[in-house]
């Protein structure tokens, strides 16, 4: 029996703040070439909080890598002719149980089936309380999705964002899917740039309480708050270093905003950039060792990179005359940003690599990209119809979906890492 504890620990704290309206979900688009998958019923899930099937069906429909066929009811999961699906068009079966315990958790079982081959694939046995069996049908949905793309899923992570109604400003933390709506901050005063750190434990934002930019560090298990930086003029755009050891921040203390390294606790201040320009939306590398920013050294906004022990910058960006908010995907091969083009702000991404690029939407006014922990999906704020949105598009650009909420606006987008 495999205990989720520490995710379960993690969740269990967030899960005590105050839930907010859920997101609502509109997808789009599928992936190319996908994967026919049946899905069952699990036996006896009518007794779980959470219909385990249905969310399982949902997450890998929603992923555009799937095709999902419902399998009806499957009574004997330990007597599964799976190759009967194949006839249905199913490459692969899902089917499962639900138990629930005496002492008021659920076991939740579940397995993978090839109807190629008529044999085992995979299987996953999760004890969970009550409030996490949704969470235990996205953990059977990634390993869906890992064992038949080879690619870690996502649908057990979080996002976190900003919502605006009115002066109401609130920093909240949701699952993937836009469910498990809870409130991290509630603030009269702008808050900005969320950024998670790599254990999926803390945030790191911009808040203007203070009647100026002001960074905090937010732990979301103890509710805990330190400030990271209150230096003179403007501090913002904090980004974690893969390690969690540090935080790139950008400072405008002497004069020109610039970038700074700094503790992430607070403290061991350390001036990395020194244009004339403006430096900053600084990014750590999938590596640690290299800094990538925005700066206007050359004119209009562009991207560059740098040692995290200084030296000189190199330009990445080089098609358009401006571009902003640069993020990095998790094998370091892909680089995010926004462009400007005939005055439509929009998503690009750049193969590092071999420097092709290529435009992943069709809207005119996005904002602060942030890419999915396995990178292959990115969210990012939009408009639509004069509306602040939330958008999650697949790195082919094949595969889109819209978030939005009931009133206000969405924004300042960031996806956390996979939870430990």
């Amino acid at each position: 029996m495999k205990k989720l504890t520490s995710v379960f620990l993690t969740a269990g704290m967030l899960a005590s703040l105050t839930a907010q309206a859920q997101l609502r979900v509109e997808i789009s688009g599928v992936g190319s070439n996908q994967i026919p998958v049946a899905v069952a019923a699990f036996v006896d899930e009518g007794q779980s909080p959470t219909q385990i099937s249905k969310v399982i069906k949902t997450d890998l429909e929603r992923s555009g890598a799937f095709k999902v066929i419902d399998a009806g009811t499957i009574s004997d999961v330990n007597n599964v002719d799976a190759a009967s699906y194949k006839a249905r068009g199913a490459d692969a079966l899902v089917v499962g149980t639900v138990q629930k315990q005496p002492n008021g958790t659920y076991d939740v079982r579940y397995k993978l089936m090839s109807t190629i081959q008529n044999t085992k694939i995979s299987q996953l046995d999760q004890q969970a309380p009550a409030q996490f069996t949704r969470l235990s049908a996205h953990k059977i949905a990634d390993d869906v999705y890992e064992k038949l793309t080879g690619v870690r899923g996502i649908f057990a992570t979080r996002i976190a964002y900003v919502t605006q109604q009115g002066r109401s400003y609130r920093l909240e933390v949701a699952d993937a899917d836009g469910e498990n709506v809870q409130l991290a901050l509630s603030s009269n005063e702008p808050i900005i740039s969320p950024s998670w750190s790599p254990d999926g434990t803390k945030v790191a934002y911009v808040s203007f309480e203070q009647k100026k930019p002001v960074i905090y560090v937010q732990n979301l298990i103890t509710r805990q708050r330190t400030v990271i930086a209150n230096e003179r003029g403007s501090n913002s755009a904090p980004s974690w270093s893969p390690d969690g050891s540090r935080i790139a921040l950008a400072l405008s203390k002497t004069g020109n905003t610039q970038v700074y390294l700094a503790n992430s606790t607070g403290g061991g201040l350390r001036r990395l950039t020194n244009s004339s320009g403006i430096d900053t939306e600084p990014q750590f590398s999938a590596d640690g060792q290299s800094i990538y920013f925005t700066s206007d050294r050359s004119g209009g906004p562009q991207i560059y990179r740098m040692s995290v022990n200084g030296g000189d910058a190199q330009r990445v960006t080089f098609n358009g005359s401006y571009n902003i908010s640069p993020r990095i995907s998790s094998d370091g091969k892909s680089l995010a940003y926004i462009s400007r083009r005939n005055g439509n702000f929009q998503l690009y991404v750049l193969d590092l690599a071999s420097g092709q690029e290529q435009r992943l939407s069709d809207n005119t006014n996005d904002q602060a990209p942030s890419f999915a922990p396995n990178g292959k999906y990115i969210l990012y704020s939009t408009e639509s119809g004069g509306r602040k949105a939330l958008a999650v598009v697949s790195v082919d650009g094949r595969v889109k979906q819209r978030l939005t909420i009931q009133a206000g606006a969405i924004k300042e987008p960031t996806w956390g890492p996979f939870m430990k």
